[in-house]
């Protein structure tokens, strides 16, 4: 594969090719679906007990609002939401945004499914086909491309519309998403580029099938080398991961083998997906720069195109909770090296068959070596951002806003708070058009829990963390 030198500066910037995103024309209709549980229902399906599977869907179709983000640049869209999007946000997004005209249609059945609930909810199902008529064209956008997605936009062929799905893969190769949105895909692509592409590499790990071969397994290399990564193959929200550090678990072999098989039968997704077991790479929680990740998008044509390369927040239980996006986020070395290592793998993907969004996690070490840690075959933590950055900023917005995301702000408050409150609340800090700065409140679902979502823009890192400073004074003021 030809090498990709791509420096900082000036010389990054002619490197890049982004393409103008296009309004949306009166002879065409463009529909979002925000289905993130669809993408992720063979695994939150099989969580235990059911108290707490609702309570992970909740905890994803909470986002919704944010994915309104993702049509920032369209003046008119269908929405369909797995849950109720209040006014006030509603009307919030288009001032931002500056959309003249957003349909939120929500499906009255709530089984996660929520391209099925549309399609088996007679009544909204023949007002949205009524809709959709009146255009020349549809355009079916969604989070993840899921079976359930095919089977809608099936339906709508067999009306007769005439859909076109820009993002997701032909039917034939719909393999390629889960395959590649697996652990045990990316890591069986690596293997196979080890000779063609030697940086494109993973923790060094194994995959079984089983709990009580992944203990043995597991128990083993956490003795040898004090610590140890166990995931499944298919995860959401930081479910599905157990990481273990010096000290966690027991030093003798019969007994850690024991605490492990314990915690693995805790949750009975355990059971149903290869487990994967891997080296713990050991990184710097307080260095910002510990989790590159780069977004791309391969169009219907097969052209691959880089989004944005970002840097992600993460717990020490490998939870996300934010990203911090800015050209100048990673030094030229870094960076280069990661825009090669996603060119590879995007062009396996093109190869493949995958169309659509994807994004590349990646862990930097203590002794300067970048491990790719998965991809996720969809939209992902960072598409919204993207979008509304690009809207707002334009072609150049890379290098002229330092953006920071995040997800899990917890207020002090132990009272229930309104989003019209939040927002005036913050008024003083909140996105200013004629200046380009400022706080844009990312979505209200989360009030229920006490907990808020927010993105920031500012010229450089040093104002855009003294805007989040600001933010946090006067959220932490709220009684």
């Amino acid at each position: 594969m030809k090498k990709r030198k791509i420096l900082k500066g000036k010389k990054i910037k002619s490197k890049k090719k982004y393409s103008k995103l296009k309004r949306v024309n009166r002879n065409e209709l463009v529909i979002y679906i925000f289905n993130v549980v669809e993408d992720e229902w063979s695994f939150v399906s099989a969580i235990q007990p059911l108290e707490k599977r609702y309570e992970a869907i909740n905890e994803l179709n909470n986002a919704s609002e944010c994915y309104l983000f993702a049509n920032a640049s369209n003046q008119e869209f269908i929405y369909i939401s797995p849950i109720k999007i209040s006014n006030s946000f509603k009307k919030y997004f288009q001032s931002v945004c500056n959309t003249k005209k957003v349909d939120i249609l929500v499906p009255t059945r709530k089984t996660g499914l929520v391209c099925k609930d549309l399609y088996t909810d007679k009544f909204l199902f023949n007002d949205f086909i009524k809709k959709a008529k009146k255009y020349k064209k549809v355009t079916l956008i969604s989070y993840a491309t899921s079976p359930e997605f095919y089977e809608l936009k099936e339906r709508l062929l067999q009306l007769r519309i005439n859909v076109s799905t820009p993002e997701a893969p032909e039917i034939e190769n719909a393999w390629t998403v889960n395959f590649f949105g697996s652990k045990s895909g990316i890591r069986q692509l690596a293997q196979q580029s080890r000779a063609v592409e030697p940086d494109f590499i993973m923790p060094d790990g194994v995959i079984c099938v089983g709990k009580l071969d992944a203990a043995k397994i597991a128990a083993n290399r956490y003795i040898n080398e004090k610590g140890v990564v166990l995931k499944t193959n298919k995860g959401s929200g930081g479910h599905g991961v157990l990481i273990f550090r010096d000290g966690e678990l027991p030093r003798d072999y019969k007994s850690c083998e024991k605490r492990i098989y314990e915690l693995l039968s805790e949750d009975g997704y355990w059971d149903r997906f290869p487990i994967i077991i891997e080296q713990l790479i050991n990184v710097n929680f307080n260095n910002i720069s510990s989790f590159p990740n780069i977004e791309f998008k391969i169009h219907k044509s097969g052209k691959i195109e880089m989004l944005y390369y970002c840097l992600m927040m993460v717990t020490g239980e490998g939870k996300y909770y934010g990203l911090d996006m800015n050209e100048e986020i990673l030094n030229e070395r870094t960076a280069a090296r990661i825009i090669d290592t996603g060119y590879y793998i995007a062009e396996q993907y093109e190869d493949a068959g995958y169309r659509g969004h994807f994004d590349i996690d990646m862990i930097s070490s203590g002794n300067s070596k970048m491990y790719v840690c998965e991809s996720n075959t969809r939209n992902t933590g960072g598409t919204d951002v993207y979008k509304l950055t690009r809207e707002l900023y334009g072609k150049d917005f890379f290098s002229d806003a330092y953006v920071i995301n995040r997800d899990n702000y917890t207020l002090k408050t132990q009272k229930p708070i309104e989003f019209d409150s939040i927002l005036k609340k913050v008024q003083p800090v909140l996105f200013d058009k004629s200046r380009k700065e400022g706080v844009i409140l990312s979505g209200s679902g989360y009030l229920s829990a006490n907990s808020l979502l927010y993105t920031i823009y500012g010229n450089s890192k040093k104002r855009a963390y003294k805007i989040q400073s600001d933010l946090l004074e006067i959220l932490n003021s709220i009684d």
